[in-house]
């Protein structure tokens, strides 16, 4: 059991166009429809990745053996769709959908005081729309989306050509670990820096934090630099509702001077707030809680 993301989308071009015309010409609808034969394929054959969210339904949320089977599958079907809405928001049906916009003066003010300041998201519903809806208060282009740029070659350039560019900026991480500079660089600038605060590189430094009741380990990068820095951080995630409703929520972290650990903790805490009202949005697909490690 791989107890780490492996970063890479699976399937080929042939089966992003083919889905990506099921969007465009038939509809949304439809694509939902065509998704949910597509579920029962990574429902029947993904063993690892149904294993670790087995578990997670299972231990953390402490759901019976019937109904974590049972969910796992909606669990895929609701990744599906959140995919299906990423691409048809980011190919120019974002007036398909509506939104709710809970807490967005935060982000709003941040920019305004031109300080920089730190946005800690999750795999957790769909955050990588809020750049298709930050663009519109992001006037000057001072959000930057820290990313692994992990995708396959000849997946992301064709979804690249097909897609709206945004405004944010992206930095992407290097092995000679250059991105660093840009991040600093940026806070520096009062600019704003979103990361993902539950994927750590294997290798790589990390924290350790209780979360849904047993330890798990986190990045230590969002929360060193924040609470050295003395930076506002925010925590961001974008929900999604129903099937063309998403809700965006930005609430205020608390940093404390050199205390990572303790910003680690009410990151994790923020996290279970948000999973408590969407279970099933949870989209870290490996053994994040490592209970099958020895398995």
């Amino acid at each position: 059991m791989t107890t780490e993301w492996e970063g890479k989308s699976r399937g080929n071009v042939l089966g992003y166009r083919i889905y990506i015309f099921f969007i465009k010409n038939l509809g949304i609808n439809a694509a939902y429809f065509l998704l949910r034969f597509v579920v029962l394929y990574f429902f029947l054959f993904s063993w690892k990745s149904s294993k670790s969210i087995y578990s997670y339904l299972r231990k953390r949320l402490q759901y019976s053996k019937v109904k974590s089977i049972i969910n796992v599958y909606k669990s895929y079907y609701v990744f599906g769709k959140v995919l299906t809405d990423k691409v048809a928001i980011s190919s120019g049906l974002k007036h398909k959908f509506t939104y709710t916009f809970d807490g967005i003066e935060n982000i709003k003010q941040l920019l305004h005081e031109k300080k920089g300041g730190i946005l800690i998201s999750a795999h957790v519903g769909n955050f990588d729309i809020a750049q298709y809806f930050l663009d519109e208060i992001d006037e000057f282009s001072q959000i930057n989306l820290v990313t692994t740029d992990a995708e396959h070659e000849n997946i992301k350039q064709y979804l690249d050509s097909i897609t709206s560019k945004s405004q944010i900026k992206f930095i992407i991480v290097k092995e000679d670990m250059a991105h660093i500079f840009k991040i600093h660089t940026a806070l520096d600038q009062g600019e704003l820096v979103v990361f993902t605060g539950d994927r750590y590189i294997s290798g790589t430094k990390h924290l350790t934090e209780n979360f849904m009741g047993a330890d798990a380990n986190f990045p230590i990068g969002p929360y060193l630099l924040a609470s050295r820095l003395r930076v506002p951080v925010l925590f961001v995630y974008v929900m999604k509702e129903t099937n063309r409703h998403y809700h965006l929520y930005a609430r205020r972290g608390e940093v404390k001077a050199r205390d990572a650990q303790a910003l680690l903790k009410k990151y994790t805490e923020s996290v279970e707030w948000i999973l408590n009202q969407y279970p099933l949005q949870w989209f870290n697909y490996f053994d994040f809680w490592e209970d099958n490690k020895n398995i």
